[in-house]
């Protein structure tokens, strides 16, 4: 099949990966060239060519956000940037002949504009209903031309009202990337992620010091005025900030943690920390919001209810105590990137499929 891979234009799709976002696009497009799909990636310049890049963002208009808000009143550049090139996208996408559109791109204007083009469009909600979206998904429904998928049956359930058909299908990782540590005796507390106010590190680092555990933290920071204002007042000596790290270096870091704190302070869809961790045996301690409740059972994790530093605190406790066998069972049953492509790959065929016979029926008629 040929496959059009829409990617979001925040970051280029390469190594490092700013975030799971880019990690997903990056694996889910590897291994559809791998089985002998003929893909194309549109994504801003600097992705990584191995992925047939079709670059639709030039690196003069990419300007990374760092920054935790927009105050301005005016539309930013990043913003018409992103909307000029994806309108140009979708204008000129049927000259590359395609049978399926993969939509990634976090953005209205591929759904506003899926009617006009030829081939059928699989959107992946990774997000939470947002404005933007919202509204493009009801005007699409008219015309019902693409085909939704969420990454949890939390995030489903909250598109329910705008996407009532929505398929959910796990996002996954290279299990085969992540050794299994099945023994720990290091005792310290793992966080990693981008230091940015979703994610909660201000949180984590009063949970760990009130567990009486050292902590270890991995992570680039994508909001200074966040570290600057909520993180560096709270270090101390127990908490060891290590700045990005390698997969290397980040496997060993998770694997010789007794646990991994993960405290999303929004409804985070999905959260590959949690399959990162599990896939080294590390259970996960952290706040029920967002899809952690379904991600993870009593086997694997403890969440605290609310943001309650010292409830999180007991749950540090209790999580160290799990076993680690069944956390990396867990992995394998739930987040086995193959068992992912498996399933977009059959949804693609089907909706070739599909579209195919529709043509050969009004052919005949």
């Amino acid at each position: 099949m040929k496959i059009g891979v829409i990617a979001h234009l925040k970051y280029p799709i390469s190594k490092p990966f700013m975030g799971g976002l880019e990690a997903f696009t990056y694996d889910i497009c590897q291994r559809l060239l791998a089985r002998g799909h003929d893909v194309l990636l549109y994504a801003c310049a600097g992705s990584d060519p191995i992925l047939n890049v079709r670059p639709i963002l030039c690196e003069e208009d990419y300007h990374p956000i760092t920054s935790s808000q927009f105050t301005s009143r005016q539309l930013s550049t990043e913003y018409i940037s992103t909307h000029h090139a994806y309108v140009e996208m979708m204008q000129e996408i049927d000259k590359d002949e395609l049978d399926i559109i993969f939509n990634n791109s976090l953005n209205y204007v591929p759904i506003m504009m899926s009617a006009l083009v030829n081939a059928p469009m699989v959107t992946v909600l990774h997000t939470p209903p947002i404005f933007e979206l919202k509204n493009a998904i009801r005007r699409e429904q008219d015309y019902g031309r693409v085909k939704y998928v969420s990454v949890s049956k939390t995030n489903a359930d909250n598109w329910s009202a705008y996407a009532p058909d929505c398929e959910v299908i796990h996002n996954g990782i290279d299990l085969s990337a992540w050794e299994f540590y099945p023994e720990n005796d290091h005792g310290y507390i793992m966080w990693f992620g981008r230091i940015h106010p979703d994610k909660g590190l201000h949180l984590a680092i009063e949970a760990a010091r009130l567990s009486g555990k050292k902590m270890k933290v991995a992570g680039a920071i994508s909001d200074q005025h966040y570290y600057e204002t909520e993180i560096l007042p709270r270090l101390d000596d127990s908490i060891e900030l290590l700045g990005s790290c390698d997969h290397k270096m980040l496997n060993e870091l998770i694997g010789k943690a007794a646990v991994s704190l993960i405290t999303p302070c929004w409804d985070e869809p999905f959260g590959l920390v949690v399959a990162e961790s599990l896939a080294c045996g590390t259970p996960v301690a952290g706040i029920a919001k967002g899809a952690l409740p379904h991600l993870l059972d009593e086997r694997t994790g403890m969440l605290c209810s609310r943001d309650d530093v010292q409830e999180l605190a007991e749950c540090i406790l209790v999580t160290g105590k799990l076993n680690r066998a069944e956390c990396r069972q867990r992995a394998e049953q739930l987040f086995d990137v193959e068992k992912m492509v498996d399933s977009y790959e059959a949804l693609f065929e089907k909706i070739a499929l599909e579209k195919m016979e529709m043509k050969i029926k009004a052919d005949v008629s």
